[in-house]
């Protein structure tokens, strides 16, 4: 299945480009490196594939409380999905886009 994700910087309101972002997928020996990447200047990243399994987006936010953001989630396998962070200073929130 394809997967792409979109990181916005909800204290300015803008996309949060340049941030870096990993995906690892849960395999019998533990987490697993799938892709990583950086956002764009739109603060998205696409064209990620993601298998039927558990994965992991792990978002770098140095400039914010929370350093390093998780985001555990199990792909059906087939179809898109979309995973969204919307990201504040001192908090941050996600939800299965569109």
């Amino acid at each position: 299945m394809s997967l792409s994700t979109h990181v916005l910087d909800t204290t300015s309101g803008r996309p949060a480009q340049g941030v870096p972002v990993a995906l690892d997928r849960l395999g019998p020996q533990g987490w697993e490196p799938v892709a990583e990447g950086m956002t764009d200047d739109d603060g998205r990243i696409s064209g990620w594939h993601a298998d039927r399994g558990r994965h992991r987006l792990r978002f770098e936010v140095p400039r914010s409380f929370f350093p390093e953001v998780s985001i555990v989630f199990d792909a059906p396998g087939e179809g898109h999905l979309h995973i969204p962070l919307l990201l504040s200073n001192f908090g941050y929130t996600t939800y299965r886009g569109s």
